[in-house]
């Protein structure tokens, strides 16, 4: 089977559709550019497919190429029989495959290896062969006494012998596969307590789980309390049971030689295998529960970003503190910085009066909407202070309390420097917080996915790993929505399909020099840029006002032409566009019929509704259909929470356990996973999603340990 026929098995798709995606990246093609433009070639495949069969595509080849070099290790041994060398090409894994490579890797010297140099591998033959007319083995062993061999008696030669014995059946690639699946199915985790102090940890103290049935948090918490020296961890399971796939393996009935082969097998699982499987069998848990939280970040990180922006309002951005005052910046609607300054109405100086009277006049000369509030240190009481502060304002204003979570990562960066040379670190925070909610895929783009605080135990995934699928979150988002080649930031054209970092600063650059593009095709002339990065990114970066209406569209430069045709079959011009009179056109192009409209236009069928699909909406923001985000005007405190009130929240951050809800305290409460629905749910996120607002009633408060209990079950959902 080739790599592209096990793709297509895995991942049930058709044969033709996993060619034709795997040639498309092969040739430099991105996900984004693949799921949206070459609809035709796979089939319409998703980019979450895409991905997925991407990253399985990379891991068969790595697969396949550790294949050939053991194979080739092998062979230079003159030890690859033909048995061998369809055993290693039939592998599935690459733990199969070194299990295979295992007896013929290059070792460390090792007690069987020393014993091997001392000739007794003869004798652990004989005693492998297991005759029974053999001698005694301890007979056998006085052949192979020797001195200057270090071999002083018949005792220490069988004990040579034995080693060998038990690195041989170690080396065993059958019995580790079967106990490898044994002890994945019976074992158990059990950790103890490393040292006599509490911890968050202690509910771990004294612990037992099956190996199978732990949740990927658990087994992160657990290593991490491994890691910190607050528990002992190990593997446990019957070694009786486990020696059994030993004995059946290599006992050939009754012999001289069974009592010490036996007792080389004990060896060989309690010193060799069991310790070699049980670090083993930890890694692939380790492993997997990664990957679920990966998996878990990506989707929040997705919803995060995808929240839908706060459109043509005029916003303050309030970072609280209490010693350094409170950090205020006024926005536009365009997100250009009106105003900046510092008030201190939070403890020592408590100057809310003064406060007040500074922020009063900042939002009647700036018209502002509304206050976007950093959750951090001092927000309770600042939002408090907001709240006080809205009810004595004769116009409509509303506030929002956001997560300032990778805000001083980026008021720090250099990216900020550059973007606000003339504003110091604490007031571009205070910038960071108000763009937050009026674009946050544009502002979160800024900041290293990691630093945005969705997900859970993300500083124990492995980095590279982590990087590369938050990447590929962003990438996606991003380009869903559409660039404005005249605004965005070079953080956000980076992650344009077929821009880099490089090109994405040129853009910016040229930009600057040249004045804003008009066109679609000014981007030929951004250096670095070739035909194949145009290609790539043309259709995600939107032209607004420009000289072509399409340029403010997702139809891609290479199908304007089907785009001109399409309008003008069905009774259009260019100049319609936009103009609200293509009401029609969707049932224009269905009377013509879709299959012989798309073949006299010269696309395929998907791509003519997608040009459609913008002809009538050209620009639309996909984020524009989801519910808005909630805007307060009042305030609670945790002593001001009952059992049974029912509160309007958001969700603020999705675990495997459950989901946190901001409802307007400060501390967001937790809705525990059993609490989600009224259904059973495997997992919270097929409840719920970051950013939503939801409907929760209070369940319990526990304001010294500043915990909220809450629920969704029975709390209907407008």
């Amino acid at each position: 089977m080739t790599i592209n026929q096990q793709l297509a098995k895995e991942l049930g798709l058709e044969q033709w559709q996993v060619d034709a995606a795997v040639e498309l990246i092969q040739g430099g093609a991105t996900i984004p550019f693949i799921a949206r433009y070459r609809k035709e070639v796979t089939g319409s495949l998703d980019d979450t497919v895409l991905r997925d069969l991407s990253e399985r595509l990379v891991y068969l080849q790595n697969l396949q190429k550790r294949k050939e070099e053991v194979s080739a290790s092998i062979a230079e041994q003159e030890k690859l029989t033909p048995e061998l060398a369809a055993a290693i090409e039939k592998a599935q894994t690459l733990a199969e495959v070194e299990d295979l490579y295992r007896p013929y890797k290059p070792k460390r010297r090792t007690r069987a290896s020393m014993a091997r140099e001392r000739g007794l591998e003869p004798l652990a033959l004989t005693l492998l062969e297991q005759k029974r007319e053999m001698a005694d083995p301890l007979l056998l062993a006085e052949e192979y006494v020797d001195e200057e061999k270090e071999v002083p008696d018949a005792a220490a030669a069988l004990q040579g012998a034995m080693d060998i014995v038990a690195e041989t059946v170690s080396d065993n690639a059958e019995i580790r596969k079967k106990l490898r699946s044994y002890l994945s199915r019976k074992a158990e985790i059990k950790t103890v307590a490393a040292k006599e102090e509490d911890s968050v940890y202690s509910m771990y103290y004294d612990f037992q789980e099956p190996y199978g049935k732990l949740p990927g948090h658990r087994i992160l918490a657990i290593n991490r309390g491994e890691k910190e020296g607050f528990l002992k961890v190990s593997l446990v399971a019957d070694p009786q049971e486990a020696l059994g796939f030993l004995y059946d393996a290599v006992l050939k009935g009754e012999s001289p030689a069974k009592e010490w082969l036996v007792k080389a097998m004990d060896d060989s699982y309690s010193r060799l295998i069991f310790p070699s499987l049980e670090n083993e069998l930890r890694g692939m848990l380790t492993e997997k529960a990664q990957d679920s939280a990966i998996d878990v970040f990506k989707e929040n990180l997705s919803q995060l970003l995808m929240q839908p922006p706060l459109k043509d309002r005029v916003v303050l951005g309030l970072d609280p503190a209490y010693r350094t005052g409170c950090k205020i910046a006024v926005v536009d609607a365009t997100g250009k910085v009106l105003d900046t300054t510092v008030v201190y109405p939070t403890p020592p100086q408590n100057k809310v009066e003064e406060a007040k009277r500074v922020l009063k006049g900042l939002i009647q000369k700036h018209g502002v909407n509304v206050i976007s509030i950093g959750n951090g240190t001092a927000s309770g009481e600042s939002e408090r202070f907001v709240a006080q502060l809205i009810g004595e304002l004769p116009q409509k204003v509303s506030y929002m309390v956001v997560s300032e979570a990778g805000a001083s990562v980026y008021s720090a960066s250099k990216l900020a420097a550059e973007e606000f040379p003339e504003f110091d670190v604490s007031l571009r925070s205070a910038i960071s917080i108000a763009r937050r909610i009026q674009d946050p895929l544009a502002e979160l783009v800024k900041i290293d996915p990691k630093a945005i605080g969705v997900g859970q135990y993300q500083h124990d995934m492995p980095p590279a790993k982590l990087d590369a699928s938050l990447g590929g979150v962003v990438e996606s988002c991003v380009n869903s929505v559409g660039v404005d080649l005249n605004t965005a930031s070079h953080s956000l054209l980076g992650y344009v399909a077929g821009v880099n970092k490089t090109v994405a600063k040129n853009i910016v650059t040229y930009r600057e020099e040249n004045g804003r593009f008009t066109d679609r095709s000014q981007l030929k002339k951004v250096p670095k840029l070739g035909a194949k990065s145009f290609e790539q990114c043309a259709g995600f970066l939107r032209v607004k006002d420009g000289k072509n209406v399409l340029d403010s569209t997702a139809v891609h430069p290479e199908s304007y032409k089907a785009a001109k045709a399409l309008l003008a079959e069905c009774g259009f011009a260019l100049t319609d566009v936009g103009a609200g009179s293509l009401s029609d056109l969707r049932s224009r192009a269905s009377k013509i019929g879709l299959p012989s409209l798309a073949q006299k236009v010269g696309v395929g069928e998907p791509t003519l509704k997608d040009i459609i699909d913008e002809l009538l909406k050209p620009g639309r923001d996909p984020r524009d259909q989801l519910p808005p985000p909630l805007l307060r005007t009042d305030v609670l405190s945790m002593e001001d929470l009952k059992p049974e009130m029912i509160l309007s929240g958001t969700v603020r951050n999705i675990v495997d356990f459950g989901a946190f809800v901001d409802i307007g305290v400060h501390q967001d409460g937790l809705v525990h996973v059993s609490q989600l629905a009224d259904r059973f749910i495997k997992h919270p996120l097929d409840a719920v999603k970051v950013g939503q607002v939801v409907k929760v009633k209070v369940l319990a408060v526990d304001e010294a340990k500043k915990r909220i209990s809450l629920t969704m079950r029975k709390v209907p959902q407008e």
